[in-house]
């Protein structure tokens, strides 16, 4: 096992990014695993894995839980790109404990996104005060995204409305192949103000996945993307 040995379970659009990439940047990669390899995670142990030094997954709500999960009970870090599972994010933390190993969840690995985030707190406490601005989210991905809103679209809503103390509305759009795009908006009656990112590539999330599977490496705890960043106000696991 080397620390740059990793692991890809989800072999769709986001899977193959992160292969690709990781052979590009000189990783190894032990194993694809896909839905027909592993349901649920049955198919996840340390020697499918090929015994990786991480795990990076991007699959299906459904199937998050039971991947990660596996990932854990083997021994594997796991950095865990899919979003609409974090119902369950108690139950994994739980076993992340128990089992001593680590991962990290992220609703999104782009960086300009987490930035955002920030700006959508920010923007929030400035805006308080201004009850003649609404508030909404819009966000647009492809027709196959399962989950809507988008895990982006709910932190990026959480941090603007608890700034803000007062909720925010989001329209989610699914249609086409857009990668994905966030808009917060504040409207009043004679102006508007918005806040966009726009992903033109699916390897911008592929690139952060890394970026946070490299970090994760010899770590102990559960984690997030802004601890990898170390954007203000990040809590370790």
């Amino acid at each position: 096992m080397s620390a740059h040995d990793v692991a890809v379970i989800g072999d769709g659009k986001m899977g193959q990014a992160v292969r690709q990439l990781a052979v590009a940047k000189g990783w190894k990669v032990t194993a694809v695993i896909g839905e027909r390899e592993s349901a649920g995670g049955k198919g996840i142990n340390a020697r499918s894995l090929g015994e990786p030094g991480v795990a990076v997954e991007f699959t299906q709500p459904d199937a998050a839980v039971g991947n990660v999960m596996a990932c854990l009970r083997a021994g594997v870090p796991v950095v865990v790109g899919t979003t609409g599972w974090y119902d369950a994010l108690p139950d994994v933390t739980r076993v992340s404990k128990e089992t001593g190993t680590s991962f990290l969840w992220s609703p999104n690995f782009s960086l300009g996104v987490n930035v955002l985030i920030e700006l959508a707190r920010y923007a929030g406490t400035l805006m308080r005060t201004l009850e003649d601005f609404d508030g909404h989210i819009v966000e647009t991905h492809h027709a196959m995204k399962k989950d809507a809103p988008s895990g982006t679209a709910i932190a990026i809503g959480k941090a603007a409305s608890d700034a803000l103390e007062r909720p925010i509305p989001m329209t989610s759009v699914r249609t086409g192949s857009v990668p994905g795009t966030h808009e917060l908006i504040f409207d009043a009656a004679f102006e508007q103000l918005s806040l966009t990112h726009l992903a033109r590539d699916r390897r911008v999330f592929a690139e952060g996945a890394l970026k946070a599977a490299d970090w994760l490496i010899g770590r102990h705890g559960v984690f997030t993307m802004r601890d990898v960043l170390e954007l203000p106000g990040r809590k370790s696991g």
